[in-house]
């Protein structure tokens, strides 16, 4: 392998240059103390989980410089049958172990063989924890040295850091999953990893070893003796990223607004890439072309050329991504110009990125250039970096400290041979590290005080590497913050695709949503600290032996004293916010969120509240002048030094102006609100102000300045027409002729594989006595009938809590899981559970009503026991009946008809699926606006049926499917 294909894309050449020398100079390389006495060690079990599997090898090599003096080998007896797996992973029989030590005479064995000496492993933990399970097991060694993660500082650009994948690209010897032959790969590789740290900038070695002396580090012995061949060396990431960063020569792509036409392959000529011979029919093995998804990238394609704008609804099977990857690699090769791709989903990113891009790409000849583009939170923050790594504050973390260093060493690593790049690929162990240590809010990001902003930022540098992309895949949240921040996050793309578009509305009134939240109060005032802790404290520290600590101490003083009372105002603020919730009702049983209407603003406990927010405003207002009179002051002559007070005083004054936009309610585009959280006595309580028509923002501030956009989704409109979605995303308010709509059905035959059954008697919700024991024995029937398997989406968890109570036991009394999604439950974890527990069925809320995917018996049918309208007493629901006639009909129906599209959505995945859609709501069936969903569905029927014979027909649905 090449070493240019084995690392990242975008590595500069000095970098790939020294990679490739690193074998030759390891031959000839003395690593004295740090080589001298070394094991390497790997193990074979029966299996990954320490809990459940045994030892059955382990293998050992004493290393002296570049020599292996001396060999330890042997099997295990693991006390039970070596799962077949395993025999066919590393050929190791139950023959071979029947006469093998046990794993207590093993590993006493192999105390006897390392000595106390240091070891080495590739995921020292998973061989470690083996070994120290074992009695006696813990007096090994006191000192593992993971190689693995040693690996990612050393060589940061390496697209894999397997240790076959290492092996083989260095000519070391080959991995076998057999524990001898790995230790001898290691051993080859050990060296390779010695050299290439000894490379990293010089000082750097140094300034790790030296960073929280008091933290036990496995690494710290190495980096010390490697940085002892260059004393005294200095180290500057600034520097560092100054040269990493002008070694990336590669040309921006053009605007396209400065492109006056732009060149398109024909209609013919996109048909034909999907015919053999094609690009699109050369990715597939057995692709066969299909009508509706040739159309719709025809329809991409023209929305392109011509300078317009489509909202396209594909049908679940048509194959989308593909139809709009191809005409987007098309325009921007072309036109030498940026398309962006925007989803919701990571899930969606993921492929795009990782599979459905990459195979287009070799239809380039790897000539088409695509990155990803993600959250603030995704990228270190080097200010931050730089500030843990020189502190000598104790380390935030519950877990092993040694962990933050580790990750503090591969980000300095990466930073200083990476133009770009993000955290997700660098194998940090957050259970163990606390990201926001380590990584910036938009709100944080000192930005100009900053010294590596913009260019040697890899937050805002990101935006570099996409201005050289041909095609950008982002999500709709940084899309949106985008444009709230007038385009300075992204290039200036003017081709869009936004898929799963269904959610743009919502994703973007959360984005532009301004709000004042205790928890961040909180945050940002325990950041600033005072006289003797936080920022404040330490500039008052640093700033004591300055020639001008006079004045610089009294404008700290200020500072500290008008912080402390803006702190304590914001504490009686929220205080006030629980009161003024308590004087209404509304709201769930464990969360309050209250319309700002007219109706309280009247009300005597809004004219109580009023006196705790105007002290905030001006304490507020009071700060941030101090803390910018401060920073002024200082930054002239320490800029370095104000970079905290600096963030501090723009997030009291943005603060304060959103506070004030909430209290005044004068401004009519906005829909305000409080939320409390009802289960805690404090902390959770929230004021914001919210856009109201989305349409209209979009329509003023992002359309304009697009050539075309293309929304696509599954389900977007309403029993055939879009006008809902085009209002919500501004289309409407466009030029006629712009935009046009296009429905594409399904490839998938719905009628044949998917069933709807609408149980029309079930009571009303109100009368709950009645409901409950209704929904309680339909659940129990479609569960026992179906055979498990089944998702039950509820719109509010007092429902689900009640009806889990109910029925879970009667299922397990019949050998059937039932899973609820319980308070702070990983959404992932359950996700998970059910797609491996084949018969196993979940109660589930919000997060699964969309973007679940559980293909063929893992999932036969899906349960809605209540549409999903929106509460009346949620605040833009509110808003809206305020201001317009008729609001429920024009927001809230078509709403919910696009969740219950989604949530039905989840049940046909692959052309072979099969399953039923149960709807329990009799409203269905009574109501006029009934018929609006159930003509939204993909199939051009249903089954009305009595809610206590829905288990019988379901019963029979089976067995003649079946047959």
């Amino acid at each position: 392998m090449l070493m240019k294909d084995a690392v990242l894309p975008g590595t500069p050449d000095y970098v790939i240059e020294a990679y490739e020398t690193l074998a030759d100079r390891a031959k000839t390389r003395s690593f004295g103390l740090i080589e001298d006495d070394v094991i390497v060690l790997d193990t074979e079990t029966t299996g990954l989980s320490l809990q459940d599997n045994k030892l059955i090898e382990i293998s050992a090599a004493r290393m002296h410089g570049r020599e292996v003096v001396e060999r330890f080998d042997t099997f295990v007896h693991p006390g039970c049958p070596i799962p077949a797996e395993i025999t066919r992973l590393t050929s190791i029989t139950d023959a071979d172990v029947a006469i093998a030590p046990s794993a207590e005479e093993a590993v006493a064995a192999l105390e006897e063989f390392v000595g106390g000496c240091p070891v080495i492993a590739h995921n020292a933990t998973f061989d470690r924890s083996f070994i120290e399970s074992v009695k006696g097991g813990v007096r090994v060694s006191d000192i593992w040295i993971d190689s693995l993660a040693l690996s990612r500082i050393a060589l940061p650009r390496l697209a894999s850091h397997k240790l076959s994948f290492m092996a083989d690209l260095f000519g070391c010897d080959a991995v076998s999953h057999r524990a001898d032959a790995d230790v001898e790969a290691l051993c080859g590789v050990w060296r390779i990893l010695l050299t290439a740290l000894a490379d990293l900038p010089a000082g750097l070695l140094s300034h790790l070893a030296d960073m929280h002396p008091d933290v036990s580090w496995s690494y710290r012995p190495i980096f010390s003796y490697l940085a002892a061949e260059n004393p005294g060396a200095a180290f500057s990431l600034v520097a560092e990223r100054q040269r990493v960063v002008h070694a990336d020569l590669s040309p921006e792509c053009v605007d396209a607004d400065d492109v006056p036409n732009i060149e398109m392959p024909s209609r013919e000529e996109i048909e034909a890439e999907f015919l053999p011979g094609g690009k699109v029919a050369s990715m597939y093995e057995g692709f066969e072309a299909r009508a509706e998804q040739v159309e719709m990238a025809q329809e991409v394609r023209d929305a392109f050329a011509l300078r317009g704008h489509r909202v396209i609804e594909a049908g679940t099977g048509v194959g989308k991504s593909i139809a709009y990857l191809l005409p987007a690699a098309e325009a921007a090769k072309r036109n030498h110009i940026t398309v962006g791709i925007a989803t919701k989903s990571n899930n969606l990113a993921d492929q795009l990125m990782f599979h459905e891009l990459p195979r287009l790409a070799a239809q380039y000849n790897g000539d088409l250039s695509f990155t990803a583009l993600k959250g603030y939170d995704h990228y270190p923050c080097l200010r931050k970096l730089e500030r843990l790594s020189r502190s000598s504050s104790e380390i935030k973390t519950d877990k092993d400290p040694a962990d933050t260093l580790t990750a503090i060493a591969v980000i300095y690593a990466f930073a200083c041979q990476s133009p770009d790049g993000d955290l997700d690929g660098l194998g940090i162990r957050w259970r163990s590290v606390n990201r926001a240590d380590l990584t910036t809010a938009s709100r944080e990001c000192a930005r100009r005080l900053c010294p590596f902003f913009p260019d040697g930022c890899l937050v805002h540098g990101a935006r570099r590497r996409a201005a050289r992309a041909d095609i950008v895949v982002t999500n709709h949240s940084l899309l949106f913050r985008n444009v709230a921040a007038d385009g300075k996050i992204l290039p200036p793309i003017r081709h869009w695709i936004v898929d799963e578009a269904h959610s743009v509305e919502r994703e973007a009134r959360r984005q532009w949503a301004q709000t004042v939240s205790a928890d961040e109060s909180r945050t940002v005032f325990e950041h600033l600290g005072g006289e003797r802790m936080g920022a404040l404290g330490q500039l008052t520290h640093q700033l004591a032996g300055s020639d001008a600590a006079t004045l610089y101490m009294g404008l700290t003083a200020k500072a500290v004293m008008s912080t402390r009372r803006a702190s304590l105002a914001m504490v009686n603020l929220f205080d006030a916010v629980r009161d003024l919730s308590r004087t209404q009702r509304g709201g769930s049983y464990d969360m309050v969120n209250l319309w700002i209407g007219p109706d309280l603003r009247e009300s005597a406990g809004w004219d109580e509240f009023l006196a705790p927010a105007n002290t905030a405003l001006s304490a507020l207002d009071e700060a941030a002048k101090n803390l910018a009179s401060l920073v002024e002051a200082v930054a002239a002559d320490k800029p370095d030094l104000v970079v905290e007070a600096a963030d501090g005083a723009r997030r009291l004054k943005e603060m304060k102006e959103t506070l004030a936009l909430i209290v005044e309610g004068t401004d009519e585009r906005y829909v305000f609100s409080l939320r409390v959280n009802r289960r805690l006595k404090a902390g959770g309580e929230a004021l914001s102000a919210e856009l109201l028509d989305i349409g209209e923002a979009l329509a003023e501030r992002w359309l304009p300045e697009m050539q075309s956009v293309v929304f696509t989704s599954a389900t977007i409109s309403i029993a055939g027409n879009f006008s809902h979605f085009t209002k919500s995303v501004g289309l409407n308010r466009l030029p006629s002729g712009l935009t046009k709509t296009v429905h594409l059905d399904s490839s998938y035959n719905f009628d044949e594989n998917m069933t709807v059954v609408v149980a029309g008697d079930v009571p009303d919700p109100r009368s709950r006595d009645a409901y409950l024991d209704t929904m309680e024995k339909l659940l129990v029937d479609v569960h026992l009938a179906m055979g498990g398997s089944a998702l039950t989406l509820f719109t509010n968890r007092r429902d689900m809590e009640d009806l889990y109570a109910r029925v879970e036991p009667k299922l397990a009394a019949e050998g059937l899981e039932l899973v609820c999604q319980q308070r702070n439950s990983s959404p992932r974890y359950l996700r998970d559970h059910f797609i491996a527990e084949k018969s196993s069925s979940l109660f589930a809320l919000k997060a699964f009503w969309e973007g679940f995917d559980a293909s063929g018996d893992t999932l036969r049918c899906v349960v809605i026991p209540k549409l999903p309208f929106a509460s009346p007493t949620d605040p833009l629901a509110q808003e809206r009946d305020l201001r317009e006639e008729r609001a429920w009909a024009q927001y809230a129906l078509p709403d919910a008809v696009l969740e219950v599209k989604q949530a039905a959505g989840r049940l046909i995945r692959t052309s072979s699926d099969v399953g039923v859609l149960v709807l329990a709501d009799s409203r269905l069936v009574t109501k006029g606006y009934g018929k609006k969903f159930l003509q939204s569905l993909p199939t051009s029927g249903y089954q009305k049926i009595e809610s206590n014979q829905v288990g019988r027909y379901l019963e029979l649905w089976r067995r003649a499917r079946s047959k």
